[in-house]
């Protein structure tokens, strides 16, 4: 087997298993789903008040559910039931229901209620960062869809981005964990790093929420940071980081084109029509937008506690979804095709987080000078 080689969108070849297996790799996952939901709640709370607290609080749950994934993969081949089991584990599909239900956090009002510079900054900077990442990726050797990972990932949100991209472009399962693990790991540093940064070049507060919420990765890491710096750093670091959320759809969309018309196709192959364009276009993207805008009216609709509580428990069904599909991908590995894929995904990370911090500052600083928080 070659570095990073099995695919996330395509369905593997499964043994027949009978329904024993089936039940049997459900239970499994569910068991570990449950430890990883417990760690993620708890974790956080355990290290308050000590020097880990902000790493504690930064870490997601994708890293629990690939560790006990990895864990039960371990000892599920040391029992002899993998391949027996690996019928419930259906990553492509916890991943999608996940993400749309993701849509319905994304509140269209609020974006649109700073629609001037938060817009603006985030085209501008996914676009950006997104074609360096691609670049200096393509520049170290990296292969498409890697590349794509990548980008996204620094580009909009972290590891829902990198999600979506992974359909839209079939990437394989351990590209997916690698990046989200590059993802967290380069997150947990920048939420002491950039408040740090905030204090020494006395930025005020709506220059630093903007450079927070837009170069920071995930949502949990925007949140630790924002905090530090203060509460109105904290609601436009929100702000900026629900707006690039928003934007992954779009990304989807485009990345779907691009592989379809230029990386898959081959040169002897007639140029794709619209019928293949729509068959290979990630249809989830579709569910995603729609639960956005049902959920932006749901939420001005209803009274503020109704909205509040019906967005809680479709964000608490999004989580166990994408814990689910975590784990899968960690009972699916195979370590030694992350081992394979070198040190070149970490030096591009790490290029393109030192040129985000950069340019997230100057764009920032520009887009929102004089800018107030109300």
């Amino acid at each position: 087997m070659t570095a990073l080689e099995t695919p996330l969108s395509r369905s593997e070849e499964r043994v027949e298993t009978g329904y024993g297996g089936l039940i049997g790799g459900i239970v499994v996952l569910l068991i570990l789903g449950a430890a990883a939901r417990f760690l993620d709640a708890n974790v956080a709370s355990w290290f308050a008040g000590t020097a880990l607290a902000g790493p504690a609080k930064a870490i997601e749950f994708p890293v629990y559910a690939i560790a006990l994934g990895l864990l039960g993969n371990l000892a599920l081949a040391m029992l002899g039931l993998r391949e027996r089991f690996r019928a419930a584990f259906r990553t492509e599909f916890l991943i999608k229901t996940g993400l749309v239900l993701l849509g319905a956090s994304i509140n269209l009002s609020i974006i649109l209620s700073a629609a001037g510079p938060a817009i603006a900054q985030s085209v501008f900077m996914i676009t950006v960062v997104f074609l360096f990442t691609w670049w200096i990726a393509g520049v170290l050797g990296l292969e498409p869809k890697l590349r794509a990972l990548l980008a996204a990932g620094l580009a909009i949100c972290g590891v829902s981005a990198a999600i979506a991209a992974a359909g839209a472009v079939h990437a394989k399962k351990e590209q997916l964990a690698y990046v989200a693990g590059l993802v967290i790991l380069f997150a947990i540093p920048s939420i002491f790093i950039q408040p740090w940064l905030v204090g020494l070049l006395g930025l005020p507060s709506a220059v630093a929420g903007a450079w927070i919420g837009g170069n920071i990765d995930t949502t949990a890491a925007v949140t630790a940071a924002g905090t530090l710096v203060g509460e109105d750093a904290l609601k436009i670091a929100t702000i900026v980081k629900v707006t690039q959320n928003a934007m992954m759809g779009v990304v989807a969309v485009l990345l779907t084109i691009y592989f379809v018309m230029r990386v898959d196709r081959t040169p002897d192959s007639p140029r794709p029509g619209l019928g293949e364009l729509w068959v290979r276009f990630p249809k989830f993207v579709l569910g995603f937008i729609a639960a956005s805008i049902i959920g932006t009216w749901f939420v001005g609709a209803v009274a503020a506690d109704t909205g509040t509580a019906a967005i809680g428990a479709i964000n608490g069904m999004r989580t166990w979804f994408l814990i689910l599909a975590f784990v899968s991908i960690g009972l699916e590995l195979r370590v030694t095709s992350l081992r394979e894929a070198g040190w070149r995904p970490i030096g591009v990370f790490a290029i393109a987080t030192v040129f985000n911090l950069a340019l997230a500052l100057v764009v920032a600083s520009i887009l929102f000078a004089g800018f107030s928080v109300s």
